[in-house]
């Protein structure tokens, strides 16, 4: 006997309780999709359109410390004021050394960093993925746990360690290990430090969730096949997991960048990062138009990893 025939839900002839079921699931996609576009639109695009309005305008000696545009009392002072925009405060970026080498050093110490963090959280994450079911959830805890407690307190906590009296050189000491205090606060060491410290979860947990979801007798099977441990994690675990380590790269990279607190409290005053320039450029120079061309600069900077990051899991998903 044959089935009868499926009428959609919006077809001119359904039923009122298929075109209301229809409208409900439409509306709901609607909203489900839309709310996310009004909170980027409201709380990312605006404040980006307001900095880049200020990163065209010409310093003042007023309040705001900048000669305001885009007036909408008339056409003609609409005019007016679009032609007061200016490119000098990017053109300034790009032949002022101090810009330049700000977002070098800035980019150099996010890479280090973060590579640092790779290979620290790379085993970790490893080690939790292959641990007894029962012991996952109190290992992920512990990793979480620093959040528990302000990112201010816990970075303060490192200068306690990390200075010439503090706990790492009276425990080295008392050890014999070394004769004399190390320097290492006010170093480009501790900025190191306390990066890979305040980031490390972001790194282990997309790793883990990879490794997580692998299916483990690919491995055992390799096993079977004669493949050594080490290259059937090379060639194996470690493909399977590279998405968990992009996603790990891009979430502390990204915010490394443009870190402000940590060189400013753990490094010295030789420590160069884009953060730290931005900053002053704010509040002490009050040279607001300058500034926020370097917010701007360092935001399309900030892009292109994310650009890259989006290819390569499309070519990921791709090829899977």
């Amino acid at each position: 006997m044959a089935a009868d025939p499926v009428i959609p839900a919006d077809a001119p002839h359904a039923s009122e309780p298929q075109r209301l079921r229809v409208r409900g699931t439409r509306l709901y996609r609607t909203l489900v999709v839309g709310v996310p576009f009004v909170w980027l639109l409201v709380f990312f695009l605006a404040p980006f359109l307001i900095v880049f309005k200020i990163s065209l305008s010409q310093i003042a000696l007023a309040q705001p410390p900048y000669v305001p545009a885009f007036s909408l009392e008339s056409l003609s002072s609409f005019w007016d004021n679009l032609q007061q925009f200016t490119v000098d405060n990017y053109v300034w970026l790009t032949s002022d050394p101090l810009y330049i080498n700000s977002y070098l050093s800035s980019l150099q110490i996010a890479a280090i960093a973060t590579a640092i963090t790779l290979l620290i959280g790379y085993p970790l994450a490893y080690g939790i993925a292959r641990a007894p079911g029962g012991l996952r959830p109190v290992l992920i805890l512990l990793t979480i746990l620093p959040f528990w407690t302000s990112f201010l307190i816990r970075v303060y906590a490192w200068i306690g360690i990390l200075k010439t009296d503090g706990l790492l050189n009276q425990l080295l000491l008392w050890l014999g290990v070394i004769s004399n205090p190390l320097v290492i606060m006010n170093t480009n060491t501790a900025v190191y430090i306390g990066i890979v410290y305040s980031y490390l979860p972001f790194m282990v947990l997309p790793i883990y969730a990879s490794l997580e979801r692998m299916d483990y007798r690919l491995i055992e099977a390799a096993n079977d096949l004669g493949c050594p441990p080490i290259k059937a994690f090379w060639t194996i675990t470690f493909p399977l997991s590279r998405p968990g380590i992009l996603a790990g790269l891009m979430l502390v990279f990204i915010p490394a960048v443009g870190e402000f607190v940590i060189p400013d409290l753990l490094g010295g005053s030789r420590t160069l990062m884009i953060g730290r320039t931005l900053w002053n450029e704010f509040f002490s120079n009050r040279d607001w138009p300058v500034s926020s061309a370097v917010a701007i600069l360092l935001l399309l900077v900030l892009v292109l990893p994310i650009v890259w990051f989006q290819r390569a899991q499309a070519k990921t998903t791709g090829n899977g």
